[in-house]
């Protein structure tokens, strides 16, 4: 008997710790961006309040540019906060220039500055608002904030709360100290894979110096508003704010990502908008139903490409749909479609869609999407093919990540033809090695030891448990810039091994004197 108590006896040992430290926290989640930054930050909401914490989510209120979104009830609490009309207008009237300059190519750094810079504004109320008294009274034990933002960054700061960090793109978007060996690392927007011959190791040094001098530049648009709300001698900087997060989720996956260095607070989360997949609504099923085993073709481009989509575009597309023998799901505003356009036969097109529930349906053969992080890890877990076109900020670099892993083809959107795509989406369909490249991929994301939703609940878990995570952190992320590289030790051993050969050359052509000074004596 006292043999199998034992076990028992450990076994509740145990968990001990864990029963008693799983006291509910007050935790506050803070996004500032609408689209898929607001649907992940809601999620990580929900499921840090499923699992038993007190959550708050604090966001701006917009249009979250998500035309035809349903919002589902949620349980955990929401504050909303809106800033000054101007700002709003002028926020507006930067993002949709960067969208519409990015429709036609012209992806430019300018444009995005632009838009930091209305954040700056936005941020610069907030922190001015009776609001943050507010929240400060609260005292939330935690702040999970979204690292696209940097506001969020200075909020924490002014709340004097441990915070974690959530990146809802790949890699490279910002720089937050991990190791990045430019040999096989690809940096931010280079469009390399790992594997690098010389003039790509080349091109990836040239836009490393050019990626860090931007991070500089957008860092820099926030100083007046840190010297105008953080007192002189405490004032804090955005790329140490960045290292000192306990906690970075990143929304990616092994079966995405190229294997590089990770820290061990750095932490994928990529999967985490997954839900059970259930039978798809009635009219959907019908429609694909009609198709038998040809099966259809999902479209999704996100909600704001939907708004801004050319005539031409929305006409070559069309076209490329019609030359399919697959039906074809597409999900866009029907109060914005062109008139004078037909939609195709085999076409169905909607406000809104199941987009989980129809990448799990046995029928579909290809996703055809913008190249969006939430879109992309969906169709991982399902093992769904990818034709990808990417348009701006992180899509195509997404797009060379499925084209590397072949799962999947990228087209440019501003290259988009009837005959290209439909080509392009055949080959994906009847080319059998792209959908086992997919499904490998999704063995890869489902066969891991815990599920997302059990990592950023433990992780976050078990930083409320031990009070930070600076075990988890490493001295680098404190380090200035020319100790992490040695600068310092190579300039020392240097000095000493110029100062030892000039040493040497002084003894040795005293030497060299002395020898010919003895011979001239002697001869004398």
């Amino acid at each position: 008997m006292a043999g199998q108590r034992a076990p028992l006896l450990l076994l509740l040992v145990g968990l001990l710790p864990g029963l008693l430290l799983s006291e509910a926290a007050k935790i506050f989640t803070m996004t500032s961006l609408g689209g898929s930054h607001y649907l992940l930050m809601s999620q990580v909401s929900q499921v840090l309040q499923d699992h038993g914490h007190n959550v708050t989510m604090f966001y701006k209120k917009d249009d979250l540019y998500m035309s035809g979104f349903k919002e589902e009830e949620k349980s955990y609490n929401v504050i909303t906060w809106f800033s000054p009309e101007d700002c709003d207008i002028e926020f507006k009237e930067s993002a949709e220039f960067f969208i519409r300059e990015g429709l036609e190519g012209r992806d430019s750094f300018e444009n995005i500055v632009k838009i930091w810079k209305s954040l700056g504004l936005q941020c610069n109320h907030l922190l001015r608002n009776g609001i943050m008294d507010s929240l400060k009274s609260e005292n939330f034990d935690l702040l999970v904030i979204e690292g696209f933002d940097f506001c969020g960054l200075l909020v924490a700061e002014k709340l004097g709360k441990p915070f974690v960090t959530t990146l809802p793109t790949t890699f490279g978007t910002l720089e937050f100290g991990l190791p990045s060996p430019i040999s096989y690392v690809p940096v931010f927007h280079s469009l390399l894979t790992d594997h690098m011959d010389f003039w790509s190791r080349v091109k990836n040094f040239m836009t490393f110096i050019d990626f860090f001098m931007q991070q500089w530049r957008l860092h820099s648009v926030f100083d007046d508003i840190i010297k105008e709300h953080f007192q002189e001698g405490s004032r804090p900087v955005l790329s140490h704010l960045l290292k000192k997060a306990e906690l970075w989720f990143v929304n990616s996956d092994f079966a995405f990502e190229f294997a590089r260095p990770l820290f061990p607070n750095t932490v994928y989360i990529g999967g985490l908008m997954a839900k059970p997949s259930k039978p798809v609504p009635h009219e959907f099923e019908t429609f694909i139903a009609k198709f038998g085993d040809s099966g259809f073709v999902l479209v999704v481009l996100g909600s704001v490409v939907d708004m801004f989509q050319s005539q031409e575009v929305l006409k070559e597309m069309n076209s490329a749909f019609a030359r399919l023998p697959h039906g074809v799901i597409w999900k866009y505003d029907s109060s914005r479609w062109p008139k004078d356009i037909k939609l195709s036969a085999n076409v169905k097109m909607v406000d809104w869609l199941p987009q989980k529930d129809l990448l799990a349906h046995p029928r579909i053969r290809l996703f055809i999407t913008h190249g969006g992080m939430n879109s992309i890890m969906e169709a991982i877990r399902h093992g769904v093919p990818i034709v990808g076109l990417a348009i701006l900020g992180d899509q195509p670099g997404n797009m060379v990540r499925v084209e590397a892993k072949k799962f999947g083809v990228s087209i440019r959107f501003q290259q988009v033809k009837a005959e290209t795509l439909a080509l392009t989406a055949k080959q994906v369909i009847e080319d059998k090695r792209y959908k086992s490249a997919a499904v490998a991929a999704s063995i890869i994301m489902r066969s891991q030891p815990l599920t997302p939703t059990q990592r950023l609940v433990g992780w976050i878990d078990h930083v409320l448990q031990t009070g930070g995570a600076a075990h988890l952190k490493p001295r680098a992320l404190q380090q200035p810039w020319y100790e992490q590289y040695l600068l310092d030790v190579f300039s020392f051993l240097l000095v000493v091994t110029l100062g030892s050969l000039w040493l040497c050359w002084k003894l040795l052509g005293m030497v060299v004197r002395w020898l010919c000074g003895s011979r001239k004596q002697k001869k004398a």
